[in-house]
């Protein structure tokens, strides 16, 4: 099995804004796994949160040696070596992970959700993120994303009820609040408080991810659902965050790909945790790897190739009404865009 890297960086389609700063493009990895005549895709979407940059990503999978692993039947030793391969760097351990994975199921001719046994579902739909602009700015990307019946707003801002009333005065759809780390507890129980009267479905990551006694103070006085993002990062964080939260966001970046993302599924189900998968910026490959689990989870956050400037790949589609349709082609279903120049000059 041969490896091939590409480092690629993508600009947005705007300015991408969080409580923790703006992005106007994103440094990526893709991985490209060869066997034979087939090819397995990854991505790895390093995030400076954790501590993670495209030179890290790239300085840790450079190290790996795939050539002695055959597939399908050593998919469980490859992902065995990649885990172990060094301390952190998940994202890179989440673009071998997934370009495994696809690898694998193309060998067999199969879509991979099939050979995991799962069904596509039709009733998941992905939420559009809003991020943190100036009002006259948000006002104009609520109106372009009409499509989605469900918006993801970035907040954590001194102009959070602000942000909202100028979304209400546009559309009474649902919205879901993301503040990434950005409140204190008693600021976040009074906004979570004029949230609720906002059609507001949940409340994901109101406090630093450390705070665990403040977050489960909240937790008990919040009448929306919370949801932790930073604070949950694989699975052996499921029975701490079950007593600070009502759900978790599982993105593959996070946790190091698709077979920890499982594990930390079947965890958070066994404590009667909600589930949601996310992703990061990225594109169709690491988004298409997230919504093979779409039958597994009860809430969808996959718009992160929506927005990119350009997408160089595809997968999974958006259809009607924001639902997540996956790929029937074997593997993950990606592919290079065509009309988009690949391999990146």
């Amino acid at each position: 099995m041969e490896m091939h890297l590409y480092p690629v960086s993508l600009p947005l389609a705007r300015p991408f804004g969080i409580s923790r700063g703006v992005r106007r493009e994103v440094h990526n990895v893709i991985v490209a796994l060869r066997q034979g005549q087939e090819m397995g895709w990854g991505e790895a979407a390093p995030n400076a949160r954790y501590g993670e940059t495209q030179a890290s990503a790239l300085e840790f999978l450079k190290r790996l040696d795939l050539r002695p692993f055959e597939l399908p039947q050593d998919l469980d030793r490859a992902l065995d070596y990649v885990w172990n391969a060094g301390p952190g760097e998940f994202a890179a351990k989440a673009a071998v992970d997934i370009a495994l994975h696809d690898l694998w199921a193309r060998l067999q001719g199969q879509p991979l959700y099939r050979l995991w046994g799962l069904r596509p579902r039709a009733s998941v739909q992905t939420s559009y993120t809003i991020g943190i602009d100036s009002l006259e700015a948000i006002e104009e990307k609520v109106r372009e994303a009409e499509r989605f019946p469900i918006l993801k707003v970035k907040l954590g801002t001194p102009q959070d009820e602000a942000i909202i009333r100028t979304i209400r005065r546009i559309t009474d759809r649902t919205v879901r609040v993301d503040a990434n780390e950005g409140w204190e507890p008693e600021e976040a129980l009074e906004k979570i408080r004029w949230l609720a009267t906002q059609n507001v479905e949940f409340i994901e990551q109101p406090l630093a991810a450390n705070r665990w006694e403040e977050q489960r103070w909240l937790r008990e006085h919040s009448p929306l659902p919370i949801v932790a993002d930073e604070a949950v990062h694989r699975s052996e964080d499921i029975p701490r965050v079950a007593e600070a939260y009502d759900g978790i966001n599982v993105k593959l970046m996070k946790c190091g790909g698709l077979r920890e993302a499982r594990r930390m599924i079947e965890a958070a189900r066994k404590l009667g945790l909600r589930v949601m998968v996310g992703c990061m910026v990225e594109t169709s490959i690491a988004a298409t790897a997230g919504a093979m689990l779409t039958p597994l989870v009860d809430w969808a956050d996959l718009d992160g190739p929506l927005l990119l400037a350009r997408d160089p790949f595809e997968g999974a589609t958006i259809a009607e009404a924001a639902y997540v349709r996956l790929p029937e082609r074997p593997g993950l279903g990606v592919r290079p865009r065509p009309g988009i120049p690949w391999p990146p000059q």
